[in-house]
Formats: structure tokens, C-alpha cells, sequence
């Protein structure tokens, strides 16, 4: 006769619901528990239909992430490497498996999750980025089904998210600059749909008014991700602003390509002008000069945005509905 899971919760004396906790490695069953109803399964042999335990469960035992680019763009840019490293480390755990697509625009994104949703591929989605009036938020809401994003959304009461203080961690970076006699500080970043940039946007515009320095639109541009587009942004800002003594970027790749157009002008970093970048990639302390940039810990946005959106998914108390993870400024010979 087949062994059955009442069975088994039967001899370790703990409800069938406790013995598929266990199965699923649920943070919320004690390790002795855990111990006592793993013995009971060695001893009895059992061993669960995981199709029949998905279906019955309706749970797939999968998270997807929708990448917002094409794949092979994504993952020039190490955050997204990084962050899906801490997500995989955390659900590997509990026998989860993720699922990766990419899309080449907004539009698709949103048929990408769609299709996911209504396919039942997976159990969860990870937004990695949140925009304003963000139609992939309002119709996984819509939807009702679970999802945690990166970045803080606008209701952000309503919805579960990672993130790191951009605001604070990009004042500092501003502030730093001012500090060490910097005038002129230009600002190149991301588009301003998108939530991550205008967060550290508003930091560097309140380190400036905090030391009474002109907020000049002349000195913000928007670029993509990309070194192309950092050295782009760059050839414009210097061709119309020859006394900027500094320039805060929002990711390490639009650093580099910063870097390299202010040395093709002529210019030395950072004896003329100084380069800050952000997400410290692998990279940043081997350029010339070393870029100094802010370490956003991807890695443990990652797992903390799989660890949020597994806890709800089993039905889990969260203690928060967001996890805020801590930066680092890290000053390196691009900076004076």
C-alpha cells in the first residue's frame, strides 16, 4: 500500500498541513519538527507525486522574472546577474525553480506577464523595475496575484517591495563632492518614468539646495543604461557646459561610457572633472582611475525580494511589506 501523507503525519503526531510545510521547507516549522517528520519520511518510504502535489496545491513551485530589455542587453549590465544570483540562492532552498523571460518593450512586458499568469507557469512575479502609472503593477493587482517589485512603488502600502534609500544614498554621493570643493555637478541617469531615477534624482537636487547650489535642468540628462549612452550624454553635457567639475551617474555602465568620452575630449579624471557611478560592479576598481561608486548589495535584493514574495505566496505572517537594503559609498580614484 501506498504511504500516504496522513500517514506519515499520523506517526509523527503533527497535522497533514505541518507535514507539507515540512516538504516545502516553510521558515515557519521549527528545525526540530522539521527533524522529527523527515525521520518519519526516511522510515516509511514516502515520497510525494510532485505533479499531483502541484496540482493540488496549484502551485507550479516556480517564480518568473520578466526581463525589461532584451535578454542579452540585460545581462551587460551586472545588477541583473547579481540580483537573480541572491534570488536563486534563496528559493533553491525550498525547491523553487525561476523562470526567466524578456521582452523587448513595455508593451511586451505586459503580454510576457499575462502569459505567465494565465498559463499558471508560475506561482510569483519579480518586477525589477516600477514606473509611474505602471500598467504591469495595476494588472498583476487586478489579477490578485503575487508579486514583489524592485523599487519604491507610489501605493506603496499596497504593494510588496525591495529597495535600497536612493534618495540618501545619492545625496551622500553629492554631498561628498560638494565637500571635497566640487562647483558644478552634473547628473546623468535613467529615464525619470522610472521611480529607481527619480528617487536619486531628488537626492542629488536636495544635497544642492542643502548647500545653496542652483538646481540647473542644463546639468541633468536623461540616458539608458548603457556605456554608449553615458559617453552620449557626456560628448552633450561638456559641449555646452565646459565648467562642470564633476558628474553622478545612476549605474556603473553609464560611468564608463562618461569616463571614456571625458578623456576623448581631452579632459583628466579627476583633475578637471570628477566621475561617480552606482551598483559597484566588478569592474569599477580595475578601470583607470578606479571608479568610485555606491555598493546597492544586488545580491541581497535578490534574495530579499524572493524572500517577501515566498512568505506570501505559503501564507506566511510578513513582518513588513517591503525590505529596505543598506548601501555603501565606495571612493575610489575617480573622485578628488
Amino acid at each position: 500500500m501506498k504511504v500516504t501523507i496522513r500517514e506519515v503525519a499520523r506517526q509523527a503526531n503533527v497535522a497533514p498541513s505541518t507535514v507539507s510545510r515540512v516538504l516545502k521547507n516553510s521558515p515557519s516549522i521549527s528545525q526540530a519538527t522539521k527533524d522529527k517528520v523527515n525521520e518519519i519520511i526516511k522510515k516509511l518510504g514516502y515520497h510525494p507525486n510532485e505533479i499531483a502535489r502541484s496540482l493540488a496545491n496549484k502551485s507550479s513551485q516556480t517564480l518568473g522574472i520578466v526581463m525589461t530589455a532584451s535578454a542579452e542587453d540585460s545581462f551587460l549590465n551586472p545588477f541583473f546577474t547579481q540580483f537573480i544570483l541572491g534570488v536563486t540562492r534563496y528559493i533553491e532552498n525550498f525547491d523553487y525553480s525561476l523562470l526567466l523571460s524578456s521582452a523587448k518593450n513595455e508593451e511586451d512586458e505586459l503580454n510576457q506577464i499575462s502569459r505567465a499568469v494565465n498559463s499558471k507557469r508560475v506561482d510569483g512575479i519579480i518586477l525589477l523595475t516600477v514606473r509611474e502609472q505602471d500598467e504591469n503593477v495595476k494588472y498583476l493587482l487586478k489579477s490578485q496575484f503575487p508579486f514583489v517589485v524592485v523599487g519604491r512603488p507610489n501605493n506603496e502600502g499596497d504593494i510588496m517591495w525591495v529597495d535600497n534609500d536612493n534618495t540618501k544614498a545619492m545625496k551622500d554621493v553629492t554631498e561628498t563632492l560638494i565637500s571635497s570643493g566640487h562647483k558644478r555637478i552634473a547628473f546623468i541617469g535613467g529615464s525619470q518614468k522610472l521611480q529607481v531615477t527619480k528617487s536619486r534624482l531628488l537626492g542629488y537636487k536636495e544635497a544642492l539646495q542643502r548647500h545653496e547650489y542652483p538646481v540647473e535642468k542644463d546639468l541633468i540628462i536623461e540616458a539608458d543604461f548603457t556605456e554608449e549612452e553615458g559617453y552620449r550624454a557626456t560628448v552633450e553635457l561638456l559641449k555646452k557646459q565646459r565648467d562642470i567639475d564633476a558628474i553622478v551617474t545612476t549605474d556603473d555602465l553609464i560611468a564608463y561610457g562618461s569616463m571614456g568620452a571625458i578623456k576623448d575630449l581631452g579632459y583628466q579624471i579627476p583633475q578637471d572633472i570628477s566621475v561617480t557611478g552606482f551598483n559597484n560592479t566588478l569592474l569599477a576598481p580595475y578601470l583607470s582611475p578606479s571608479l568610485t561608486s555606491v555598493e546597492i548589495n544586488a545580491t541581497e535584493l535578490g534574495c530579499q525580494a524572493a524572500k517577501i514574495l515566498l512568505k506570501h505566496i505559503c501564507d506566511e505572517e510578513l513582518e513588513s511589506n517591503h525590505h529596505i537594503v543598506d548601501t555603501k559609498l565606495i571612493l575610489r580614484s575617480s573622485t578628488k
